[in-house]
Formats: C-alpha cells, sequence, structure tokens
C-alpha cells in the first residue's frame, strides 16, 4: 500500500523531523554540525524556504520550515541529506545509507502552534537530559530565538515577532515561554501529528488544510500499543 504524501502547502509552517539510520549518530562532533549547518543554509536559499527553529541532536534533527513554494521543502530535504551525507561519510571514511528513511513532517497553525513546536524543538536537550536548560545548549536557534544572538540562518515567524516590538522585550518573552515545560498533551499531540504526516492546529485549521489538500489531515487513534519512540 503506498504511504501517504507529506502534506505540503506553499506559506505554511512545517515541523520537520529526519532520524539517522537505525538510530545511530548522524553527527560525531562539533565539524559535522558545523557542516550541516552549512548545507542547510545553501538548501534554504537554493529552494526559497524560511527556517524559524531548529535543533541538532546526536541522531535526528528537528527543523521548523516555512516555504514559498509547493514542494520546496521536499526538494531542500532531498538536497540537504544527499549533500551532508556525502561529507559526512567522506569525513568519516564510512559508505551506505546515513538517514533512516524519509523525514517526518507536518503541517502547523500559524497561531499558538507555531510558538508550541518552537518550544518542542529548542527544549528537546532538555527533555534528553543533555542540557538543564536551552540556553546550555549550542546547537539550536535558542541562542538567536531566546537571547537575541544573530544567527544568519533564521527568519522569525510572523507569530514570534508578536511577542513584542522590541528584540530585547520579545526574547525575554520567548524564555519566560521556553522556562514552562510544554503540558504531557501536547507533546503527545506534537509527535501523532507528526508520526501521521497530519496538520497541527486548531480544528478550522485541519478543515481548511483538508478542503486544500483534498485529504484527511487529523489524526487517528493508534490501534495497539507499540515501542514509545520519542522525537
Amino acid at each position: 500500500m503506498p504511504r501517504a504524501p507529506r502534506p505540503d502547502l506553499p506559506h505554511v509552517p512545517q515541523h520537520i523531523v529526519q532520524r539517522g539510520n537505525n538510530r545511530q549518530p548522524c553527527f560525531t562532533n562539533d565539524d559535522d554540525r558545523q557542516a550541516y549547518l552549512q548545507a542547510l543554509a545553501h538548501g534554504l536559499i537554493r529552494y526559497g524556504c524560511a527556517l524559524h527553529a531548529y535543533v541538532l541532536m546526536g541522531n535526528h534533527i528537528h527543523l521548523l520550515v516555512t516555504p514559498t513554494q509547493p514542494a520546496a521543502v521536499s526538494r531542500l530535504m532531498q538536497s540537504l541529506g544527499r549533500r551532508y551525507a556525502g561529507t559526512f561519510n567522506h569525513r568519516h571514511g564510512r559508505t551506505g545509507t546515513l538517514w533512516e528513511g524519509r523525514y517526518w513532517s507536518c503541517l502547523v497553525d500559524s497561531e499558538r502552534y507555531v510558538l508550541a513546536c518552537y518550544r518542542y524543538i529548542e527544549l528537546n536537550p532538555v527533555r534528553a537530559g543533555i542540557a538543564a536548560c536551552p540556553r546550555d545548549y549550542a546547537w539550536s536557534s535558542y541562542g538567536a530565538n531566546g537571547l537575541g544572538g544573530h544567527n544568519p540562518l533564521l527568519t522569525p515567524h510572523d507569530a514570534y515577532l508578536a511577542l513584542a516590538k522590541q528584540e530585547s522585550a520579545r526574547c525575554a518573552a520567548y524564555q519566560a515561554l521556553a522556562a514552562e515545560s510544554l503540558a504531557d498533551e501536547t507533546l503527545q499531540e506534537i509527535r501523532l501529528v507528526l508520526k501521521q504526516r497530519g496538520a497541527l492546529g486548531s480544528p478550522l485549521f485541519r478543515e481548511d488544510v483538508t478542503v486544500k489538500l483534498q485529504r484527511f489531515v487529523g489524526t487517528r487513534p493508534a490501534h495497539r500499543p507499540g515501542r514509545a519512540q520519542k522525537a
């Protein structure tokens, strides 16, 4: 049975997750992470995508991206995957697949759900127990979104800009948001929507996406328990 296509609409943010093959590391050192960000920067410009938030974990990545054209995210991820995998394999004297199958993605409503995804992504190192707070982890977008550091990769989303007019006040407001752990229900909703390639947002948003894509983008309950896989 063919897999359902990923939901894709221009100018609608997408939360993306990609994992290392067989849960193996896709980054072994900071040079690897820097090479990935360089490849990402190239792809964002080439395919007309705006990056709002990211985190590079040991064996997976999260991106929050808004495309300007249909299929731009797919082209970005294909190009990025090949470009970085070639660099990684050459550097570490290996061959074969680096990534585990297709990336996961979901569409994200442009209201409070976008900021929930910002936090979900940048708090990943905290949930994984490798950082006490997001400012302690260098390989995420929190240094710009929460601390005001310059990061040429990023384009702030309107929902983030709406936190405050001045940058200092905006960072303070976002820091306050990030200090609050996401509710368990929110975490589970984000993970389920990602896994089922749906739309994260209000009922009205999901209805609108369903009409535009001509397919169901809500979530279905799991029919049987499986091994939990955190993202």
